[in-house]
């Protein structure tokens, strides 16, 4: 067993500040346009570039993404008697491959950007993911081997023709959860599979990164055998945060939330059963849990990989090429069935469909440099 990755998954915060009036006309302007269009609409303010969604939630007026990275922006309409206008989820993609000091620098330079001053104490973090990715090709899930209180909720995936709840059927368990948000939460499962399943290949390069960087063998995706990854995700939400351990700002964050994730690893733990010792908290951990406690020891602040950010940008673009020029495949076939063309002449038809395609360039050279124009504002932050 190697560890191929670790560091914080999610941070969740919030501001006590609300957005200026200046912002908040810009923004309420520009969704207006996005709400009419039912699209995400590119917006700039103060050199920090964001996607406007065209739909609030949760009581947020506006909400918008940072980039390609996993970062989202939350923002209230102004309210002097609703201070707590901002909140701010930063994912894994940009925790993972910059870190968590990178991601606070980003937060306190956008914000600046912006135009929005706090202070320290006007920080409140509600939620901190800490992961550790574990190249574990002998590893098998087995739900009862995790010990943890008694009163801990606890659910179980397996799959078999495909993911399911466990209800006592046969299958290859893929995950095993312990613990409630927003108190503690532990999860082990495997990565490899939800990589696979979810259309994630940027983790590849990220594992893949970290191991060139220790001289190790890289991983092949396509042979599980080669590349089963499990992922132990320790989960803090903001009442475990709060009120166990009074962790509010970056200060006591910074302090205490080694000890945070080293507490939710001695409570919940993965175990080698001992059949000669019916008391199940006397057993052993396993190996992979011990690896795991120890790595939990380190430093967690600065962790990242080394996969550059030039090549996160290169497996966006190919994913969104090729998702389009599958749907545009998908569309001359349709066109081909609909004109009745057979099936033994599709090669010429799709050869001949390119010039039907100069035609209607021709008819209308405008709008098709307009939609030229708005992909690339749409797709700017990976062209």
């Amino acid at each position: 067993m190697r560890v191929v990755h670790k560091g914080f998954d999610t941070i969740t915060l919030s501001i006590q500040a609300n957005i200026p009036p200046k912002l908040f006309e810009a923004l309420e302007a520009e969704r207006e346009s996005a709400e009419d269009e039912r699209t995400p609409r590119p917006f700039t303010y103060g050199g920090a570039d964001f996607d406007l969604m065209p739909y609030g939630g949760n009581g947020y007026r506006f909400i918008l993404k940072g980039g390609f990275l996993d970062a989202q922006w939350f923002f209230k309409k102004p309210h002097a008697k609703d201070p707590w206008g901002i909140r701010i989820n930063i994912g894994s993609l940009l925790l993972a491959t910059q870190g968590l000091g990178y991601a606070r620098a980003y937060i306190d330079k956008t914000l600046t950007r912006l135009g929005v001053r706090y202070a320290a104490h006007q920080v409140s973090i509600a939620r901190a993911d800490f992961c550790i990715d574990v190249h574990a090709p002998d590893f098998e899930l087995i739900p009862e081997n995790i010990v943890t209180h008694s009163r801990s909720n606890r659910a179980d995936h397996q799959s078999a023709v495909e993911d399911i709840r466990s209800n006592g059927r046969s299958g290859r368990f893929t995950s095993v959860t312990v613990g409630k948000m927003p108190g503690r939460q532990v999860i082990i499962y495997d990565k490899r599979r939800e990589v696979i399943d979810k259309k994630k290949p940027i983790w590849w390069e990220i594992w893949n990164a970290n191991l060139r960087a220790e001289n190790e063998p890289e991983l092949t995706p396509d042979d599980r055998s080669n590349s089963q990854i499990w992922r132990i995700e320790c989960r803090a939400g903001k009442d475990l945060l709060k009120e166990r351990w009074q962790i509010r700002e970056w200060a006591e964050f910074d302090g205490l939330i080694g000890d945070v994730m080293a507490e939710a690893t001695s409570k919940i733990r993965y175990c080698t059963p001992d059949p000669s010792d019916s008391n199940r908290a006397r057993w052993p951990n396993h190996p992979l849990w011990d690896l795991v406690v120890r790595e939990m020891k380190g430093d967690l602040e600065e962790m990242r990989s080394f996969v550059e950010p030039s090549l996160i940008k290169d497996v966006h673009r190919n994913e969104h090429i090729q998702l389009i020029l599958g749907q545009v495949v998908g569309g001359v076939t349709t066109v081909a069935a609909l004109e009745d063309q057979k099936k033994s002449d599709l090669k010429d038809y799709f050869k001949a469909f390119g010039e039907r395609l100069q035609q209607e360039f021709s008819r209308a050279p405008d709008r098709i440099q307009r939609k030229f124009g708005e992909a690339k504002a749409r797709y700017r932050f990976v062209e």
